[in-house]
């Protein structure tokens, strides 16, 4: 499975492009920052939580794709990674999985597994996507707060201006007096309408990134389960009805399908032996020509005895084959006959 990695360098390459304009844009930001310093740290800080949040939801990610790639491609003396968080129903499982046996799943097991894969990763997205709506929800309310100090600054300054004893210099210093208040009230909307957007603008690419970095988690998690999993009797009709197989029918097709399997896996062992004796026997034959060449009676009775021995296991071996097959083929023809009344038509 792909590692995660491409997606955390995107990451840190985009945090790194925003460090640079912030730090080219310090000096406006930092006078921004000073008309309310309160609500403004506050967004800040709800933005760095949310950019640790998400490389958190990446870096996850690693060790989980780190054990389903040593579930898939096993090697002898790998030491046995942690068990997963993500996929604990999935370790949970093959804690009691016969490794001795080819790893299978049936369709019912593939889906509740994906299905659980699902809800865990959607369930950590969702602190990100709140974060993003909080930041956009403080940057309104600065934004309203601060029009609310100007409507009231202004309707002060409106008020206590006077004409008095008709000196305009006078008036016009009162009035730059006065005009603090507003663009005060100004300076807060509009910085935080700033620091809000732009902070959800940040934790919206990172939440994007992460939600690919799952998303293709899922998908090759999904691709790989779809090869190991069989699909089951389930869904199967018998006779053209459309009545389905019952439940103990499908667990004896399902175990009759596992005995098969053995059964291949025993054939091609003894088809395997069955050469190797072939080749010991054509050694012997050429090794007696040679002790018929040198009058070795000994060593020809000796032979002749491994000989018999071999032919005795060779047959032995051949008769268990049987035995199995026929015990199968039995199971199998049972199952059927079990399935045929639950339908009410007769097995073609």
């Amino acid at each position: 499975m792909t590692r995660p990695t491409t997606y955390l360098l995107r990451v840190l390459v985009f945090l790194l492009a925003v460090g640079v304009v912030t730090a080219l844009l310090s000096p406006t930001l930092y006078q921004a920052f000073c008309n309310n310093p309160y609500l403004d740290g506050l967004i800040i800080g709800i933005l760095v939580l949310g950019v640790a949040w998400n490389i958190i939801m990446i870096l996850r990610l690693i060790p989980e794709v780190r054990w389903v790639n040593i579930l898939r491609h096993p090697r002898e003396g790998l030491t046995t990674p942690p068990p997963p968080r993500l996929l604990a129903p999935m370790a949970s499982m093959l804690a009691t999985h016969d490794k001795g046996r080819r790893l299978t799943l049936s369709a019912p097991v593939m889906q509740s597994l994906l299905d659980s894969l699902s809800a865990r990763l959607d369930e950590g997205r969702e602190l990100s996507r709140y974060l993003t709506g909080l930041l956009i929800f403080l940057g309104l309310l600065g934004t309203f707060y601060g029009l609310l100090l100007t409507v009231g600054s202004i309707a002060d300054v409106i008020g206590n201006m006077s004409v008095g004893n008709g000196d305009t210099n006078a008036m016009f210093d009162q009035l730059k007096t006065g005009l603090a208040g507003p663009l005060h009230g100004m300076g807060t909307a509009f910085s935080g309408s700033m620091f809000g957007l732009a902070g959800a603008l940040v934790l919206g690419f990172l939440d994007l990134t992460a939600g690919q970095a799952q998303t293709r988690f899922f998908n090759e998690l999904e691709e790989w389960l779809a090869t190991i999993t069989r699909l089951s009797a389930g869904g199967l009709q018998v006779g053209g009805n459309d009545a389905s197989v019952p439940a103990y029918v499908q667990a004896l097709l399902e175990h009759t399908a596992e005995n098969m399997e053995k059964l291949q896996a025993l054939m091609a062992r003894s088809e395997e032996t069955r050469a190797q004796e072939q080749r010991l026997l054509t050694a012997l034959n050429d090794r007696l020509a040679q002790l018929a060449d040198n009058r070795g009676e000994d060593h020809l009775q000796g032979i002749e005895s491994l000989l018999a021995r071999l032919v005795q296991e060779s047959a032995a071996g051949r008769e268990q084959m049987a035995a199995d097959i026929r015990n199968d083929l039995r199971l199998l023809a049972r199952t059927i006959a079990a399935s045929t009344p639950g339908t009410g038509h007769s097995a073609s």
